[in-house]
């Protein structure tokens, strides 16, 4: 909760600005329409793929730059010459339904879009023209092939061939070959017996050469893997470890209960046997009839390449033996909490239910409901969706504009006298809304997520009021208007494109955002990064053609700008709602361990979960999903959840509360000296919220710790409550909210507020930070209770002594000592004195007099006191 507020709110906009706006509105139209375009598109198949071409103009114009997904900052140049071609390697035979260009201004007027099974040819024309136009083409084409080539032949300039992006969008495997995707990977495995709990089936199925499944020393034995939907299975890869079978058959069924062999051998020679083979079904076995040696059978393991396409599953899979007690089936009800509405229902029923949760979760801050209010594909009018505490209101399309709202959905602060500053916990996700009134109100404080969302309209970030309000996120967004702050003092907005931006208070932070203010701290206080370096959105629930629950996945993009969806379908992959454990409020740590450990990913329905033992993540690619802020309340000081030192890892849409006895930490991820290198599969946390105190007594010595290398924090707030149940300096007791240890970790956008100690503790190398909001503990009684050694109080933000380089932008440290006012804080930041440890647009604030923050940064910048509430900033350190 934020206290005191500067109001910086303009009273008019000059002519120049409505007329910006009204220019940015018809290019967000003409985009929408591209976008409506490519609906069709399927997935995105080409961004990050290997690409070659004929030739280059120079190294800053390499083949891979239109493959990279910056549809405007990087491009694609060859020599002055023609013919010249780019080609992308997609990495397997594909179905391809839709190429989008994007030409810079030197365009070719005569090419031909070429598909191939191999990278030199032969090639096949699936579109030709002599009449090119440049600009954004979308071209509908219908062809398939591993590799796929502009080959340019007439140019509209004296200079070469320029293309900003080349997307290709369609499905792989859908075409007639066997495709080199593995269809096993991180799929559920089940086994006739596990000869250990280290040994377990899906080992055989993780990607990992250093895991596998071994059974007990008996035969028969058999494994099989569920592929989630029938498919053309063209290929079979073994890697056997010394105990393999002499004697084995491959099995494909539709039931688990009948098998129809496609291939059987008496002379099996361990190693590593790549298998051509014929068939189809959903579950594919090996069945080992006679083995090698005195031990079982031992897979480090089992690939599965497809040819043809798929058919979604109409059921979840049957339950099957299984040496744990049985299988855990996936899939399965969202629970009653998720609210699906569909564009037959009128706007006044729709109003009726939204109203009815809304007077529910108005006021209740630290209830137990969670609500989500889901909409299928289509078109709705007539109604304002008012969002109160833990309901979150998404969109079940692929794309933002697959769900369109005539209406409104709105946060205001009524329940709270007009001031925003408690307006926690709630969501909006994956919607295009057309605002009845030209605007959407979206005010709005810390763990209130804004992502995916299409504005066509103004945003209105303050309350009716313009009362209080204390900041908040943004990300993967489009608003064809102006985003209005007002009231707000701090906002950090990602990856996004938007019309203008009105004003600032304290702390404006935006990258890779196209439309954002220009640099210029502290006045106007905006800090502003043309790119984002490192990020990846949140996966998301949605329906597919057939009506089936999907969750995509979206793809990491590196130096991004604008939205994953704008110019065509979000980069990812997709993944059916039957490969997660769908978990229920009463589930134990035991039972989610052992649908993790049998491969599923996790999904948890709306609600609260008291958590007897630690939820072990240890498989690559996993992927953790809350819906409606599912919340993880630990019991007798348990670590809730830990994940392993692997590839990939999504958590996401969690609500992490600490339970009365104290546990260490709330969620580590890698163990303790992880060394790994993740850059090419970072795990990453997407709006994860961290809860000490307020709904009842808690306890947890650090919220976070991160001792992965590469993981991107991408929007946390961990809160030491200030108000609320269980509140005091000896009562909700909490060092720290953060701690780094690995190396080349990225957060975006970064809350972390009133812990006891350094509030972030920043130990790895290579770290950034783009935006960080925090406030101070309220509460130390005393001058004496709040000290660090012989130094007064704690900086808000730790750089260890030993870290040789870090760089942070955007960052606000405010105190609001109200127990004893006297108190100072010698610093905010506190950071070795390196040339590689690098701080922009830095600032302090004293709210309303209550304490004093000595110094900035180290002992740069001024203090921080005084009941005007005006900041002490340092734009650049050193």
């Amino acid at each position: 909760m934020q206290p005191v507020r500067r109001l910086a709110v303009p009273r008019g906009r000059p002519l120049y600005a409505l007329v910006f706006a009204v220019l940015a509105a018809l290019t967000a139209t003409y985009a929408v329409a591209l976008s409506s375009s490519a609906s069709a598109a399927v997935t995105l198949l080409s961004q990050g793929k290997p690409a070659t071409a004929s030739s280059v103009e120079n190294a800053g114009t390499p083949a891979s730059a239109a493959f990279d997904g910056n549809l405007t900052g990087t491009r694609w140049s060859s020599a002055a010459s023609d013919p010249q071609w780019i080609q992308v390697d997609l990495g397997g035979t594909a179905t391809i339904s839709q190429v989008v260009l994007r030409w810079e201004a030197a365009y070719a007027t005569a090419f031909q879009v070429q598909t191939s099974a191999t990278a030199t040819g032969p090639w096949t024309n699936i579109y030709s023209t002599t009449t090119g136009t440049g600009g954004v083409q979308t071209l509908n084409v219908t062809g398939s092939g591993r590799y796929v080539r502009v080959n340019g032949t007439a140019r509209a300039t004296g200079y070469g061939y320029s293309l900003w992006e080349f997307q290709v969008y369609g499905e792989i495997g859908g075409g007639t070959g066997c495709g080199t995707a593995n269809a096993a990977l991180g799929r559920p495995g089940i086994a006739s017996s596990a000869e250990n709990a280290a040994n377990a089936a899906s080992l055989a199925f993780d990607g990992n050469g250093g895991t596998r499944w071994s059974s007990l020393f008996t035969v028969p034995q058999w494994i099989y893997v569920d592929l989630g939907t029938t498919q053309s299975i063209c290929e079979v890869v073994l890697t056997w470890e010394a105990a393999y079978a002499t004697a084995f058959q491959l099995q494909t069924s539709d039931n688990t209960t009948t098998w129809t062999t496609i291939y059987s051998t008496t002379t099996g020679t361990g190693g590593t046997q790549t298998i051509p083979v014929t068939g189809s079904g959903r579950y594919l076995r090996l069945n080992a009839t006679a083995k090698a040696t005195a031990y079982g059978v031992s897979l480090w393991e089992f690939v599965v390449h497809t040819g043809t396409g798929t058919t979604p599953p109409s059921s979840p899979p049957p339950a099957s033996p299984s040496p744990s007690g049985g299988v855990i089936p996936g899939g399965g009800s969202l629970g009653p909490n998720v609210k699906v509405f569909d564009p037959s229902m009128s706007g006044a029923t729709i109003q009726a239910q939204a109203d009815a949760i809304f007077n529910e979760m108005e006021a209740n801050q630290f209830g137990l409901q969670r609500y989500v209010l889901a909409f299928k594909p289509g078109t709705y009018s007539g109604f304002n969706a008012q969002i109160g505490f833990y309901t979150s209101i998404i969109g079940l399309g692929q794309n933002p504009g697959d769900v369109r709202i005539n209406g409104d959905v709105t946060v205001d602060a009524g329940w709270f006298q007009g001031n925003a500053t408690q307006n926690f916990w709630r969501s909006a996700e994956n919607l295009s809304i057309y605002p009845s009134a030209g605007f959407t109100r979206w005010a709005v404080s810390q763990a209130a997520p804004f992502r995916r969302m299409d504005i066509h309209g103004d945003l209105n970030l303050a309350p009716a009021g313009y009362g209080w309000a204390s900041g908040g996120y943004i990300a993967d967004s489009r608003v064809s208007g102006s985003v209005g702050p007002y009231s707000q003092q701090q906002w950090y907005t990602r990856d996004s494109q938007i019309g203008g931006w009105v004003n600032g208070v304290w702390n404006m932070t935006f990258s890779g955002v196209q439309g954002a203010p220009a640099n210029s701290f502290p006045n106007p206080v905006y800090t502003t990064l043309p790119t984002t370096p490192v990020s990846r959105e949140k996966p998301y629930l949605y329906l597919d053609g057939a009506g089936a629950y999907r969750v995509f996945v979206p793809s990491l993009r590196t130096n991004a700008s604008g939205t994953t969806w704008a110019g065509g379908a979000t980069a990812g992959s997709s993944l059916s709602i039957n490969s997660f454990y769908v978990a229920k409020p009463g589930d134990t740590a035991a039972r989610i361990n052992q649908a993790l450990a049998q491969g599923l990913h996790l999904l948890f329905t709306p609600g609260v979960y008291h958590i007897n033992g630690t939820i072990n993540v240890n498989r690559p690619d996993t992927v953790v999903l809350g819906l409606g802020l599912a919340t993880i309340i630990p019991d007798n000081g348990v670590i809730p959840m830990s994940v392993a030192d692997v590839d990939g890892v999504r958590i996401a849409g969690l609500l992490f509360d600490a339970g009365p006895v104290n546990s260490p930490v709330l969620l580590q991820l890698g163990a303790a000296g992880s060394t790994g290198n993740h850059a090419a599969n970072p795990t990453s946390i997407s709006d994860v919220f961290f809860r000490i105190g307020g709904a009842g007594p808690g306890k947890a010595t650090t919220s976070l710790v991160v001792n992965s290398n590469n993981v991107i924090i991408d929007h946390i707030w961990a809160w030491r409550g200030d108000h609320g149940a269980g509140i005091g300096w000896t009562v909700n007791t909490a060092d720290t909210g953060l701690i780094v240890n690995g190396n080349n970790v990225t957060a975006t956008g970064l809350f972390v507020e009133h812990y006891q100690k350094y509030n972030v503790i920043w130990n790895g190398q290579g770290g950034k930070t783009i935006f960080f909001q925090n406030e101070l503990p309220y509460d130390p009684p005393n001058q004496a209770a709040y000290m660090n050694g012989t130094t007064k109080g704690y900086a808000a933000y730790k750089v260890a002594d030993s870290v040789t380089s870090h760089e942070a932008w955007g960052l606000g440290s405010y105190c609001y000592f109200n127990v004893d006012p006297t108190i100072h804080a010698a610093r905010g930041f506190e950071v070795p004195n390196n040339p590689n440890v690098k701080f922009h647009s830095v600032l302090t604030v004293s709210l309303g007099g209550n304490g004093v923050i000595d110094n900035v940064i180290n002992t740069t910048g001024g203090p921080a006191q005084g009941t005007a509430t005006v900041p002490s900033n340092v734009v650049s350190y050193p």
